[in-house]
């Protein structure tokens, strides 16, 4: 179930002291996303960095998973270092690292890859000993293709000339956008799109949500019950739902108000987080009540078609938490419910 229908694990060894009944009370680390999340563009998201240093002050392994595969870690660890974080090469994981050992899978030491990406890509997938090619040969094995805003036509070109002729493929991550300092931007996804239109053919995925960077993770930081911070639904916490981890959304990124209560179950986060610093702060009980539901001072019920706020501040995430629950408990389809304007136009 949902955690804003709560699921502790009192029982995992050597947990880290947190504030009681807060979204952090029950894990040993915090796994978290990075663009929307911890920044956007080249500046902190406002109080991310303070609440992820305190987690660490706690005790809790802190990781960053990022689906962006244009840097190495080593230049993300510096960035967030500047940021005025506490970050290891090691505690980066991208989805070029991922990507390694499913190109493993597939090929044999030495054998040729087409890159299409930026440095973070071409190290991680040169440093595991295989050729690099830009352009498509008859030895080209593979194709691996990731983000970088230098990406042009004939990268693209290329890419679709091995795949058509049989080089298996993978894509680091296929996000739609990619969130920055201006807005969203196209992401991977799109680029990925233009050569599935010109082959045909789907690329196998290490990014989130699929499982590869998420078992690089769990198995690199040997964590028992992480929790997963991130700030899209279809990747972020469909990852880590897909994977069993427990997971919250931070609404300082893509998705907000409109998208969750759209949200569908594979979805859901377990916990709503206006901002980081929601970590640090007990997460109120929910009460499933008749047509509706109950967080703190913010109830919400269904009359017929529509979801109407009862009481609270629409401003308040705690009227989205029982707005969510209600809709997502509700025998209605989300798609044939009204939403209350005040809290998509507000939160969304």
């Amino acid at each position: 179930m949902s955690a804003l229908f709560r699921r502790r694990q009192d029982d995992a060894p050597a947990l880290p002291e947190a504030p009681a009944e807060s979204p952090l009370a029950g894990h040993d680390a915090v796994l978290a996303d990075l663009d929307g999340v911890v920044y956007r563009g080249p500046n902190p998201v406002p109080g991310a960095i303070d609440a992820l240093n305190a987690a660490q002050a706690l005790g809790f392994t802190i990781a960053y998973l990022t689906n962006n595969a244009s840097r190495p870690a080593r230049t993300v660890a510096e960035h967030l270092t500047e940021l005025g974080l506490s970050v290891a090469e090691r505690d980066v994981v991208t989805s070029p690292q991922a990507a390694v050992p499913m190109l493993f899978e597939e090929l044999e030491p030495g054998d040729e890859v087409l890159v299409v990406g930026g440095p973070g890509l071409l190290e991680e997938v040169e440093a595991a000993g295989f050729a690099i090619t830009r352009t498509a040969t008859e030895q080209t094995k593979a194709v691996v293709q990731g983000f970088a805003k230098d990406v042009q036509w004939s990268d693209l070109a290329e890419a679709a000339y091995a795949v058509a002729a049989g080089a298996a493929w993978i894509g680091t991550n296929q996000d739609w956008t990619l969130p920055n300092e201006r807005g969203l931007a196209p992401g991977n996804g799109t680029l990925l799109s233009a050569v599935h239109t010109a082959t045909g053919t789907f690329p196998k995925i290490a990014g989130k949500p699929e499982r590869p960077i998420y078992d690089v993770a769990i198995t690199r930081f040997k964590t028992r019950n992480p929790l997963f911070i991130g700030d899209r639904l279809d990747t972020d916490i469909q990852g880590a739902r897909t994977v069993g981890i427990e997971s919250a959304l931070v609404l300082t990124g893509v998705d907000g108000a409109a998208e969750l209560l759209k949200a569908e179950e594979s979805q859901r986060p377990d916990y709503i987080l206006a901002s980081l610093a929601d970590l640090h702060r007990p997460y109120p009980l929910l009460e499933i009540a008749p047509n509706g539901a109950v967080v703190g001072d913010a109830a919400v019920i269904i009359a017929g078609s529509d979801v109407i706020i009862d009481r609270g501040d629409p401003r308040d995430v705690n009227t989205l938490r029982a707005a969510t629950a209600a809709v997502w408990t509700s025998e209605t389809p989300a798609s044939a419910l009204r939403m209350p304007e005040e809290l998509v136009g507000r939160l969304g």
